[in-house]
């Protein structure tokens, strides 16, 4: 048993009632068990408990052991010795103040129902990475889903905290924070590292100067890549390189960043070269991208302003100096979607945050839900619990359930396994 059970079981009083007493025989009436700290400090505030006939307003104390007490040096701390009563499963010590006075304690030992535990202890030890899945169509679909549109929202919430502190270290300039970002998700898993820290490399204000030029904008984009530093028999990657070497002596750029690119097991349509260019293509095509996205009212106008293709030598290569068959590399519905549903939805919904103004993030959650959902391993595990996903958003908030509660078994902070726990 760990102590988040114990919170858990005096917050929703999931035990008897009748004739409770401190372990000095004194009569206990519950009219408030107080509000959960989930921070340093007494584990519940503001709790009202009548102790014999005295009723007593303030902080109740918990541990599995009374013993704990001592052992987590609360008899040191002048901030405990205000506690009201201390709640334990299990009375090992007597307790006193430093004025010598008891410490009114209330053990759960014995008068907690044994199906709650079992049930917790069961969801605690499950070998399963979904600790519940076993029991989980026991649920009724009204708890899943009001979990399901909370699990989205936190995940939003979540990811607001880092774009947002990232737009404090670009001095509150959403493009550049938007740009950072849209750079990482062009990467995707292997390459988000490299494509970020080009990004970061060549600022958007020095990049957008040449985005009128498609090739200047190619130029800086693959030589600050480090992807022209060979020499080339091609027109197209010879002048790339020509025109980079003069926008290095202008703007002072190195050409190479200190993460590898990654080719290997990659898709050649995947393979960075292809989203460099189709980045660029981007660049080019969009000014103050950002403000656009805000702008959009739909799905299909937010698709449109990423779909954008590589220039035209990329039609037969895949890379710089070799011919393959003639294809021409756009960015995919998917590839779009996935950029959606990562960036520019995380983002407009921070943008909300940020100015707290709902609109915003009722359009990002209007995205979410316009897009179909994702397909990967985790999805497919739901979806065999019979949970399915009809939308990005139900997806998203699939993945946050099982990344943030199940795999760290958080069962007692989630409504599925609190329903399952308590049935």
């Amino acid at each position: 048993m760990k102590e988040d059970f114990l919170h858990y079981i005096w917050k929703h009083k999931l035990f008897s009632h009748n004739n409770l007493e401190t372990t000095e025989g004194e009569k206990i009436s519950i009219e408030s068990v107080g509000t959960h700290n989930i921070n340093s400090g007494p584990d519940f505030f503001n709790a009202k408990i009548k102790i014999g006939k005295t009723l007593w307003a303030g902080n109740v104390e918990m541990h599995l052991r009374s013993s704990d007490w001592q052992k987590h040096n609360h008899h040191t701390d002048k901030e405990y010795d205000t506690i009201i009563l201390h709640v334990v499963f299990e009375n090992d010590a007597e307790l006193k103040r430093k004025n010598n006075s008891h410490i009114p304690t209330l053990s759960l030992k014995g008068i907690i129902n044994e199906k709650f535990i079992s049930r917790y202890e069961s969801l605690l030890g499950s070998r399963h990475r979904i600790p519940c899945e076993e029991e989980i169509s026991k649920v009724n679909s009204f708890t899943v889903d009001s979990w399901l549109e909370r699990m989205l929202v936190e995940r939003l919430e979540r990811k607001s905290g880092d774009i947002l502190q990232r737009l404090k270290q670009n001095k509150n300039n959403w493009e550049e924070t938007f740009y950072h970002l849209l750079a990482k998700n062009f990467g995707f898993k292997l390459n988000a590292q490299p494509f970020e820290e080009l990004a970061r490399s060549l600022p958007l204000p020095v990049l957008a100067k040449h985005r009128n030029n498609l090739l200047q904008a190619e130029a800086m984009l693959f030589g600050a890549a480090g992807l022209l530093s060979k020499k080339y028999t091609e027109k197209y990657p010879a002048s790339l390189k020509k025109e980079f070497d003069f926008l290095k002596a202008k703007f002072k750029f190195t050409d190479g960043i200190h993460s590898p690119w990654k080719f290997l097991r990659l898709r050649p349509a995947n393979f960075p070269t292809i989203r460099i260019a189709q980045f660029a293509q981007l660049v080019h095509r969009s000014s103050h991208l950002f403000s656009k996205i805000l702008e959009c009212e739909n799905i299909e106008q937010l698709v449109k302003l990423f779909d954008v293709s590589a220039s035209e030598y990329w039609d037969t290569h895949y890379v710089f100096g070799k011919t393959s068959p003639t294809l021409r590399k756009n960015l995919g519905r998917n590839a779009i979607e996935n950029i959606i549903i990562n960036t520019a939805a995380p983002v407009i919904f921070s943008y909300g945050m940020h100015r707290n103004e709902e609109k915003f993030k009722e359009t990002a959650l209007k995205f979410l839900e316009s897009i179909p959902p994702e397909n990967n391993s985790i999805i497919k595990k739901w979806e065999s619990l019979g949970i399915k996903p009809g939308s990005a958003s139900r997806s998203q908030a699939l993945l946050e359930l099982m990344n943030e509660y199940c795999v760290e078994k958080k069962c007692l902070f989630c409504s599925i396994g609190n329903k399952l726990i308590t049935l």
